[in-house]
């Protein structure tokens, strides 16, 4: 695997590169030694973030932990990509998505499924064009984090979501 670590508000030290290549290291019998894992460190006041994407062809598999301590947010990272992993290992081989950037022996091995993609509800409900900031007031009033609807400048359809720091998201489609 290939590392491509940078930092935000911080210096990337060669102890916190090796941590994570040590740490991440133990993932790469589940890739080919082409695959690139992309990790961004950043601390804003106590909390040390690590932000870690790996494309593969077809999905992105990414995590993003946070906690008072660097070391303990890579070992969280580590922890949580490897669960994502073995869950979603048979979807991957159903599909045949992505299955040229995973070792053969991951793809042979038989997992016990931790959980199942279980959808219990389906909801419809009409879509009226409106705009971004409109959807954000519905959402609000709501009490949602999401809220999906027709842009009224598109005509597509977009997602507005909550994020952080009291702000807003939007999704668009992108084709």
């Amino acid at each position: 695997m290939k590392f491509i670590i940078s930092g935000k508000n911080l210096d990337v030290t060669e102890g916190l590169k090796t941590a994570i290549q040590d740490k991440l290291g133990k993932l790469e019998r589940y890739f080919t030694p082409e695959t690139e894992v992309h990790v961004t460190l950043s601390v804003e006041k106590e909390r040390q973030k690590i932000e870690v994407t790996i494309p593969v062809k077809g999905n992105i598999i990414r995590s993003e932990q946070v906690s008072s301590d660097m070391y303990v947010s890579i070992d969280l990272v580590e922890e949580v990509i490897e669960r994502q992993l073995r869950k979603y290992k048979t979807k991957i081989v159903n599909k045949q998505q992505g299955a040229g950037n995973f070792q053969k022996t991951f793809m042979e091995d038989d997992f016990m499924e931790e959980e199942d993609v279980n959808i219990i509800r389906t909801k419809r409900f009409g879509i009226k064009p409106m705009y971004p900031e409109d959807a954000c007031v519905q959402m609000e009033l709501l009490g949602h984090n999401f809220f999906v609807f027709r842009n009224a400048e598109t005509d597509e359809v977009n997602v507005v979501y909550k994020r952080k720091g009291n702000t807003y998201g939007l999704i668009e489609p992108e084709f």
